[in-house]
């Protein structure tokens, strides 16, 4: 298979597992992420406005209570702005009595065949790890990597920040 199909493969694994996708043009298309959840249902799909941090604390909110959120970040560039609820919050949660897991999913833009820009292709994979303790990053960089990445994501019982490279999608 090739990585954007086995992409949406794990999608589809995680929303049979319940899991709930949560963030910009999940429920309506506008970038390439978007077609991964082909095979997800709507009804486990909730968009959200532009609102990085508020997302992101939405997300530990429903994990809090139970449920397993998909938090989807089209781009790395704009996982910063949650950068606080990620580093300061659900990554601490692991040092109090509460539990909470949340998948957080983003990718590294496409610079091929069409370059989306310098502010939609940065890699912050190396910063994000140096100031995440509880939160394990996966890193996706072939298809041989995707399948077992999201079933380790779904297995564990911490959160985890699973990285895409947007690039790959369209690898033969």
């Amino acid at each position: 298979m090739i990585y954007f199909d086995e992409c949406a493969q794990a999608m589809h694994t995680l929303a049979d597992a319940g899991a709930l996708f949560i963030g910009q043009s999940v429920k309506y298309p506008s970038n390439a992420m978007f077609k991964t959840l082909r095979d997800v249902p709507t009804d486990q799909r909730i968009e959200v406005p532009v609102f990085e941090d508020v997302q992101m604390g939405l997300c530990t909110g429903y994990a809090l209570g139970g449920f397993l959120p998909v938090c989807c970040f089209p781009r790395m560039d704009f996982l910063l702005l949650a950068a606080n609820q990620l580093v300061n919050h659900l990554d601490k949660i692991a040092y109090t009595p509460h539990r909470a897991k949340v998948i957080v999913r983003t990718s590294v833009g496409a610079k091929w065949p069409l370059h989306s820009g310098h502010q939609h292709t940065q890699d912050h994979t190396a910063a994000f790890r140096l100031m995440l303790r509880t939160v394990e990053v996966i890193e996706l960089n072939c298809a041989r990597d995707v399948a077992p990445g999201y079933a380790r994501a779904l297995t564990l019982e911490h959160s985890c920040l699973v990285v895409e490279r947007q690039d790959l999608y369209g690898e033969m």
